[in-house]
């Protein structure tokens, strides 16, 4: 009897319990809503004080009608939703519970959220950074104050903040101008970091709501169990009573069982045997399903367990825990598990089935699954005895979960991607697969893989793919393929063998990328290793190659030839005075004046910055020469306007003939050049032709290179050195080596002043021999020194390509210096790779089999192709600093520079980049994962002596 109401009382506690539970969270929601209406008096005066100032600073920006409109919405909204405030302070404790109060709050916080997000996109300025500041100011202070204020409840911050901030962030973003940006940017740093603060709020209260609600439940169990002890009391005197009559007839029925008992023990003899069979082939049938059997005895509270040897214990489950202990569950299934077993205890489910994660010894995580049923329940339908059965499920939610990551990566990837059969039916596609070929899902899927691949190309292809897949596994290549609305796209594809436990292919899987893109990004390289950008004229590789095809006409026809050297006077000071962008378009105005003056002329370009060259065969007499030019002049004299502003340019043009001055293409050019020279001596806006009187300039050149062999000889020259940084190392690995010339009249000069010279004269191999030398000497002196093992780059000129002992030169110069042959890096550009392409392949390959590093030098202002590029066996591509130094200003060069990395990088070699200035240029090339910078960032060349301080 004792026992019995024990268990009673023990059942009633549980539910009890649960019951209290269900009280405590509707006061923990009741609670909750309180603490968000007393939260929003702040933020909902803000929002009254920015209907009111807003429409003040902003009356004289925007349309009257649409900020009073927006002013009255928000300013009726926040006094509604005071009032709403009110009325739920007003309201008693049962009509504060009801939920209506919180669902009235969140639609109150979408609508503030919409009126608010409305005006940071559409009533806020795009321009003007100090009103900007002071608006979004304003209403970053109620977006603050209802964020924070909500965080007591994520749904009321998530319905408050996520569509005043996300919506405006990302329409923000969008925007083409560099400030809103910014200000869409900051807008997501807010979201994401109100977020942050609002989950930890709500994590703050709801811990104080949980402790009080348990402080609650403590004091509500010690009330219980002190009228239980009175209870107890009083059923203790009952059963001593009835234990003593329970004596009285015990003694009477001890001997009637006695006799009983002889008679039930023969039938109990053969029930045990029975029992012991079924209870064998139990056990044998919950070993093999792997299952585990456990009996829960309510009354008495006690659970009894059989075959969770393999289930349970074998799991890891520290011992004594393989039963419904509480505190063995992960402490975030508790809830669910119980609210599921109170459920079936009630009777309001059929079955009792739920999964739940257990903690072993170790920390680890065990999924269970458990199935039960009450089979026995009291009079008043109480459950007395619940039996089921329980099992590690842990594998089988990896697996799915598996399965689930891969579907998502399935759907999710870039790249077409295709599962067919083994008779290439198409069994499954992702979007991207659709998005490429047009089609549809169910217009794929189950169809021939010809849908796909439709081209001639590739059903020609058919059977060597198929040999490929059978014997190798695997094939790729490209494709030109058609989409569903018969537009033509190159496609790469990609195609792997999936082979049963037969070794026959059971499946095929397909990757398919578009390769538009990266075709359109070649056709740009080949068209600005041609044409000038800026104005779309040939630039100076064409217009040489041009020339030199047209000298070669005009010698085997004893035809004319005339080049103009064009530069406009005073371009310099125009350009500072207007900046990069007007000089710009003056360029482009004069590049349009001459093609639409010379349209007769073979070939004009633009060789560099103001300079323009015009090439006219079979031009008539000199006087029709001079009418052209003079004509010229004076349609580029016809006034222009240039960012608002009219401007008047002049210019000067030089004229040389061929054949009557020279017959060489360089000479030619030459001349017009110093012929153009001479008309600024003149003072510009004239036009000069190319006379012996000019040539006599010539012998400074003469002297020139006389003073530069004696440098040569006494030693005036001396080599600089200018660092190059690894950005992925921050550290500097390389050095370029630049010759300086101690000039005893002139000072230090450039090599710009005297290499041009010594390319003309031969002394660039001298020259160049000894800057190797002087570079190896150096470097491995740095070595001895002990310091930081650097990689010097020394410049070879053409003419060194073609003396024929470059290699022997290089291989005697590390034998003597003592320097490692991967120290030395040799650059080269792409006209000298390309002005004998055999012969730079074979010097080229004798150099890496020595070990030296080889790099292309100004890459992208020449062919800048795959083509010669994969050819040539070298380490490094150096991208040229024109593309670096415009990187801020034009879209273009940005978009060049992340395909030649990327191509450079395709192909394995390492990428630099010349003529680093600034920080962004520098942070952008590293977000591009270019290799190494050079430039004044890191330092100007310098002499050896400084350049060693730089690596200590």
């Amino acid at each position: 009897m004792t026992h019995s109401a024990q268990a009673s009382h023990e059942t009633l506690s549980i539910d009890d319990e649960f019951e209290a539970c269900g009280y405590q969270d509707a006061d923990q929601r009741t609670e909750r809503t309180r603490r968000l209406f007393s939260g929003l008096k702040l933020p909902l005066l803000l929002m009254l004080l920015a209907s009111l100032l807003l429409p003040a600073l902003l009356w004289g920006e925007h349309g009257r009608l649409e900020l009073g409109v927006w002013s009255v919405c928000t300013l009726s909204l926040a006094m509604l939703r005071l009032q709403q405030g009110a009325a739920f302070a007003s309201a008693d404790a049962a009509a504060q519970a009801r939920p209506f109060w919180f669902q009235g709050l969140l639609l109150g916080n979408v609508l503030s959220a919409l009126v608010l997000g409305y005006a940071i996109v559409a009533l806020v300025p795009a321009e003007g950074f100090l009103a900007q500041t002071l608006l979004y100011g304003v209403l970053g202070s109620v977006v603050v104050a209802g964020s924070v204020a909500c965080g007591v409840s994520l749904w009321a911050f998530l319905s408050f903040t996520l569509p005043c901030l996300l919506p405006a962030g990302l329409l923000l973003l969008v925007s083409e101008l560099p400030v809103q940006k910014g200000w869409g940017l900051l807008g997501l740093i807010m979201l994401l970091t109100l977020g942050m603060i609002a989950w930890q709020i709500n994590r703050l209260v709801t811990l104080s709501l949980k402790q009080r609600a348990d402080n609650a439940l403590l004091i509500q169990r010690l009330q219980h169990v002190s009228r239980e002890a009175g209870e107890l009391n009083a059923e203790l005197a009952r059963e001593v009573d009835q234990r003593r009559l329970a004596e009285r007839q015990l003694r009477d029925a001890h001997d009637s069982l006695e006799r009983r008992v002889a008679e039930r023990t023969g039938e109990l003899a053969g029930v045990v045997e029975a029992l012991g069979q079924s209870e064998a082939r139990l056990s044998l049938a919950l070993e093999a399903s792997e299952l585990g059997l456990w009996d829960w005895d309510l009354r008495n509270d006690e659970v009894h367990h059989s075959g969770l040897s393999i289930a349970i214990d074998q799991s890891g489950l520290p011992a004594g825990q393989a039963d419904y202990h509480w505190h063995s569950l992960d402490a975030d299934d508790v809830p669910r598990v119980r609210n599921t077993m109170v459920a079936h205890l009630k009777g309001e489910t059929e079955t009792y089935k739920v999964e739940y994660r257990v903690q072993r010894d170790d920390g680890s995580s065990l999924w269970i699954e458990d199935r039960g049923r009450v089979i026995l329940r009291d009079e008043n339908g109480r459950a007395l005895r619940m039996i089921g059965t329980r099992r590690d499920i842990s594998e089988a939610r990896r697996q799915a979960e598996q399965q689930r990551l891969a579907a998502v990566v399935f759907e999710a990837a870039s790249e077409g991607v295709a599962i067919m059969d083994a008779g290439y039916r198409l069994l499954a596609v992702n979007d991207a697969c659709c998005e490429l070929s047009g089609y549809s899902r169910e217009e794929l899927v189950g169809h021939s893989v010809a849908r796909l691949a439709s081209s001639a190309e590739s059903k020609q292809l058919y059977a060597s793919m198929r040999e490929a897949l059978r014997r190798d596994g695997g094939w790729q290549g490209e494709l030109i393929e058609a989409r569903k609305n018969g537009e033509n796209y190159p496609q790469w594809v990609q195609l792997r063998a999936v082979r049963d436990a037969n070794g026959a292919i059971s499946n095929v899987v397909a990757f398919i990328s578009d390769l538009t893109l990266r075709r359109q990004v070649e056709e740009r390289l080949r068209y600005l290793s041609r044409y000038d950008e800026l104005t779309g004229l040939a630039n100076r590789s064409l217009f040489k190659e041009r020339l030199h095809d047209a000298c070669q006409r005009a010698r085997g026809a004893n035809g004319h030839l005339a080049v103009l050297f064009i530069d406009l006077d005073r371009f310099k000071v125009l350009n500072e005075s207007l900046g990069h962008e007007a000089a710009d378009q003056l360029l482009k105005e004069v590049s349009r004046r001459l093609v639409y003056s010379l349209a007769g002329a073979d070939t004009i370009a633009r060789l560099s910055g103001d300079e323009f060259v015009v090439l006219l065969e079979g031009y008539g007499s000199l006087s029709s020469l001079a009418h052209v030019g003079s004509r010229l002049l004076g349609r580029i004299r016809k006034p222009m306007d240039i960012a608002g502003q009219e401007l008047v340019v002049s210019a000067s043009i030089g004229i040389s003939l061929l054949p009557d001055n020279t017959r060489e293409p360089a000479t030619l050019l030459a001349q017009a050049n110093m012929a153009m020279q001479h008309a600024k001596h003149l003072g510009g806006n004239t036009l000069q032709f190319f006379t012996e009187r000019l040539q006599a300039s010539g012998l400074e050149n003469l002297k020139l290179e006389n003073q530069l062999r004696q440098a040569l000889e006494k030693g005036q020259l001396e080599v600089f050195y200018q660092p190059r940084l690894s950005l992925q190392a921050d550290r500097l690995d390389a050095a370029e080596a630049l010759v300086r010339w101690h000039h005893p009249e002139q000072g230090l000069l450039t090599p710009a002043y005297f290499i041009a010279l010594a390319e003309e004269t031969g002394l660039i191999v001298a020259l160049g021999e000894f800057v190797l030398r002087q570079a190896c000497r150096q470097a491995r002196q740095w070595q001895l020194d002990g310091l930081a093992s650097i990689r010097v780059s020394v410049n070879l000129s053409a003419k060194q390509l073609r003396q024929g002992n470059l290699v022997s030169l290089v291989r005697q110069t590390l034998e003597e210096t003592g320097l490692p042959a991967a120290m030395l890096e040799l650059e080269l550009t792409e006209s000298q790779l390309l002005d004998d392409v055999e012969n730079a392949i074979n010097i080229c390959t004798q150099l890496r089999a020595l070990g030296v590093k080889l790099a292309i030098d100004d890459f992208g202002t020449g062919y800048s192709s795959l083509s010669y590029l994969k050819r040539f066996p070298v380490d490094y591509v150096k991208i040229d600093k024109t593309f670096i130094s415009e990187l801020e200003q034009s879209k273009e060069d940005t978009a060049i520079i992340r395909a030649i990395i990327a191509m450079v990088h395709g192909l394995e070699l390492e990428v630099v980049a010349e003529g680093v200035e600034t920080q962004s240029q520098m942070d952008f090339l590293k977000d591009q994962r270019c290799d190494e910078i050079q430039g004044y960032l890191i330092s100007r060349p310098v002499p050896a002596a400084q350049f060693a301080e730089l690596l200590g």
